[in-house]
């Protein structure tokens, strides 16, 4: 499997352009929608695309200087990596034909999907025309933004980001608030994208503030073509006055409130849960009481994004104040794939539905969750970065995916990993070391391996005077922080395993 920073890392000055000009300067090939394909993990559907001939080889590369970046982005060195190193590893043709899409069908509490791929409830999915752009790129359905009866008022700004060195987002806060649309203004948005997206899910998000309201916006959902209905117990930035994450945090409040969405209608009910807790499953239990089909988790984390040196406010600022608010990203995936391995692994809850979100950028990271027990996956925070267009490379990377291993459909590979996963160390073994192993032709001779070791290791690692690592295996513990911090790739973890010295 290639990892996907191997191809970031020699395109990190690439944007993903809308309309990009290097594809528009090509008129032979699509090199935009190849480094795209290579920046969401998904080389090999890129290498399955490459012409027979190799013409970029004898190309003068126009490409390269159509960029809104000239020459800094090395198009054919990256397709030429393709060809040489991806397209030899192919094990199945990149599975584009209309009767490979059965691979990715599924569904959610017995209605059909298309894929397993919906939009979660945020500014992503909060008016018609959001929606059906969405359903016309491939999304199977769309969880759309929080519907209420209260009075929205948004602040402005209201997202703050953490980003790293390629000036991607990892982790990003909001502190949004829920559907500012009226309840009959959303009303008429479902009844007008069901009539025209017949087969497109939708899943109508909604927050009351009493048992009353739950009842009558879940009828109302169901009475206006919503196909399911998600309760939202989890919001961070409508906690105040028993609403949102205040209600996920207290069993009782969450079967209470499902209880009364479910008196309302008879179409599948899913809770969504806050991460703000020690663990899910009491929760999950109490939703499963009160009548829900499902779990969506997780919501954002409550979080504060670094204050400002000068004016002492954290961010965002909104006229000299900020807020706690949610965090969500890549940042959050571990702590997100970590609740959804607890409820996939809860005996009670085996026969829910498990919606799972939570830094969801490729088809890989969707894959976790599908192998950690989900049966859906939701998308917020990387469509605000790249757009709608993210779900042609989680489709296709996943169903090259099912393709190659065999698979028949992607519900096949639902909870695969649970039994590796345990909730304490004491199981893991102990006798023996895996040593690391030094790629020499690739070492740069940079000295980080030694440094780390050093410092946050073992002290097993010294250069020699080539300024190449070698490795004291009496002092070595397998720990592997040196191959986590080369920034050449050169270091890989032994297939030997080795009983541990004596001491």
């Amino acid at each position: 499997m290639f990892k996907r920073k191997i191809y970031r890392s020699d395109m990190l000055r690439c944007v993903l352009c809308k309309d990009a000009p290097c594809t528009q300067a090509c008129g032979r090939i699509d090199p935009a929608a190849l480094l795209r394909n290579m920046w969401f993990d998904n080389e090999k559907t890129a290498a399955a695309h490459l012409p027979a001939d190799d013409l970029c080889s004898h190309c003068d590369a126009p490409c390269e200087r159509a960029c809104v970046r000239p020459g800094e982005v090395p198009v054919r060195k990256l397709l030429a990596r393709l060809r040489e190193e991806v397209l030899p590893t192919l094990e199945v043709p990149s599975p584009d034909a209309p009767e490979d899409d059965a691979l990715l069908r599924t569904e959610l509490c017995g209605i059909p999907l298309e894929n397993p791929f919906l939009l979660s409830s945020s500014v992503v999915a909060s008016t018609y025309d959001m929606c059906a752009r969405a359903f016309e790129a491939g999304w199977a359905g769309a969880a759309f933004k929080t519907i209420c009866s209260f009075e929205i008022h948004e602040a402005s700004p209201r997202f703050s980001a953490i980003k790293g060195d390629s000036g991607n987002i990892i982790g990003f806060k909001n502190i949004e608030q829920l559907s500012d649309h009226s309840v009959a203004e959303n009303m008429e948005i479902f009844r007008r994208l069901k009539e025209k997206y017949p087969t497109k899910f939708i899943l109508a998000s909604i927050m009351g503030q009493n048992e009353q309201e739950w009842e009558d916006l879940a009828r109302l959902c169901a009475e206006n073509g919503a196909d399911a209905v998600e309760l939202n117990f989890s919001c961070p930035n409508m906690a105040e006055g028993g609403l949102g994450s205040d209600i996920g945090q207290v069993p009782e409040l969450v079967e209470r409130f499902t209880a009364a969405a479910r008196r309302g209608t008879s179409i599948p009910i899913l809770a969504k849960l806050t991460p703000n807790v020690a663990r899910m499953s009491p929760a999950a239990e109490a939703a499963l009481r009160g009548g829900a089909n499902g779990i969506a988790a997780i919501n954002t984390i409550k979080s504060i994004t670094g204050v400002n040196p000068h004016t002492y406010v954290s961010a965002p600022s909104v006229h000299g104040m900020s807020a706690v608010g949610g965090y969500s990203g890549a940042a959050v995936r571990p702590i997100a794939l970590r609740f959804i391995a607890e409820l996939g692994q809860n005996p009670a809850l085996k026969d829910m539905h498990l919606s799972a979100m939570g830094g969801v950028e490729t088809w890989r990271d969707a894959l976790d969750y599908l192998l950690l027990g989900a049966d859906s996956i939701q998308v917020t925070t990387a469509v605000m970065q790249f757009g709608y267009r993210i779900v042609e490379d989680l489709k296709s990377g996943l169903k090259l995916y099912l393709a190659e291993k065999g698979f028949h459909n992607v519900r096949e590979v639902r909870g695969l990993a649970l039994d590796s996963v345990s909730e304490t160390t004491d199981v893991l073994e102990r006798d023996t070391v895996i040593y690391p192993k030094f790629h020499r032709d690739r070492c740069i001779g940079c000295g980080r391996c030694e440094i780390s070791c050093m410092d946050g290791g073992h002290q097993a690692i010294r250069l020699n005077e080539e300024r190449k690592p070698l490795l004291d295996a009496k002092k070595c513990v397998g720990c592997h922080l040196c191959i986590l911090v080369c920034p050449q790739r050169a270091i890989s973890e032994s297939r030997k395993r080795v009983a541990k010295p004596r001491t």
